[in-house]
């Protein structure tokens, strides 16, 4: 297939690049900056494509759906943490730019829009654990106000022209690649540094629960929902078990063989205090569930992390 990857040079599009390139697809990939280490990594594939735009600009976009069968919309240019800030903002660059960016794909006859949407923002404070994706939605950010409402808009160019859609929750995302530093990704965060050994800040107790799935199980629901035959089109995508912040610094602590020193600050307005998310949908109509255990995964982020560390050093 011809493929779309907007967002492509981010943590989960990079690593869905690197799966289509593996599987023979045609990929282009879509953002506004490419690092050095993402175009040599895939130059040698074939019908490999970087393009270079603004998913606010139509005319980009235009040019870049152009002949292609599948588009995965990755996009996003704000933080749950600081949507709320300017909502106005996060409206405009978010959800405005996909609507412009809908009608391009209905006029160019693309086939399918995959989604990454927000498992643990679209649903708000949740009634029932865990969350199954028949829950009421009540964001509590307008983070999760737009990808919720990017939903609804898949849904209706769907409805009027045909564009057919799957959108995926997804939980807490982590693993190789992710940025170490900023306030979203506690996985990476955390690791990055512990494994320098530094002080690790915990918002509130550490008794907030959340849902990580790791990026190999996300790149593996992507693929899958490019052949997606259901009428269902929304799917929870995670681990389908709850841990907590100080439950994920033991792990961490168990991988690297040693204590982290843990820092408690106030809690953040916008955190709810559990979410995890039932897969069961996506195992029954994907035909997929997730293959990494958390303590696997973080062993994999860290010999990652120890493999870069050690080029910093030798370089």
């Amino acid at each position: 297939m011809r493929c779309l990857v907007i967002g492509a040079s981010g943590f989960i599009g990079s690593h869905l690049v690197d799966r289509l390139v593996e599987m023979g697809h045609h990929v282009r990939c879509f953002d506004r900056t490419f690092p050095a280490s993402f175009e040599e990594r895939n130059r040698v594939a074939r019908g490999f494509e970087l393009f270079k735009g603004d998913i606010g600009s139509i005319a980009d976009i235009e040019l870049a759906v152009e002949r292609c069968d599948v588009c995965f919309h990755l996009a996003s240019t704000t933080l749950p943490k600081t949507s709320n800030e300017d909502p106005a903002f996060d409206v405009e660059s978010n959800l405005l730019a996909t609507v412009r960016m809908l009608a391009q794909m209905a006029r160019a006859k693309v086939m399918r829009v995959i989604y990454a949407s927000s498992g643990g923002t679209v649903y708000g404070i949740p009634e029932q654990i865990p969350i199954s994706e028949n829950h009421p939605t009540q964001p509590t950010s307008s983070y999760g106000i737009c990808k919720l409402a990017t939903e609804k808009y898949l849904d209706l160019f769907h409805q009027l022209h045909g564009l057919d859609y799957v959108a995926l929750r997804i939980a807490n995302p982590y693993g190789e690649r992710q940025r170490l530093t900023g306030s979203q990704g506690a996985v990476a965060v955390f690791m990055g540094r512990a494994i320098r050994q530094q002080p690790i800040e915990i918002w509130g107790d550490g008794t907030v629960v959340r849902d990580y799935i790791h990026i190999d199980d996300v790149v593996e629901a992507m693929v899958r929902s490019m052949e997606n035959t259901s009428r269902e089109k929304i799917f929870n995508i995670g681990s389908g078990k709850g841990t907590s912040l100080l439950e994920l610094l033991d792990v961490v602590d168990s991988v690297l063989g040693r204590k982290t020193e843990r820092i408690f600050q106030p809690s953040r307005t916008f955190d709810v205090p559990v979410n995890i998310l039932s897969i069961e949908r996506a195992n029954r109509e994907l035909s997929w569930r997730p293959r990494i255990s958390l303590e696997e995964g973080i062993r994999k982020l860290a010999d990652y992390l120890h493999d870069a560390l050690d080029g910093e050093k030798k370089s």
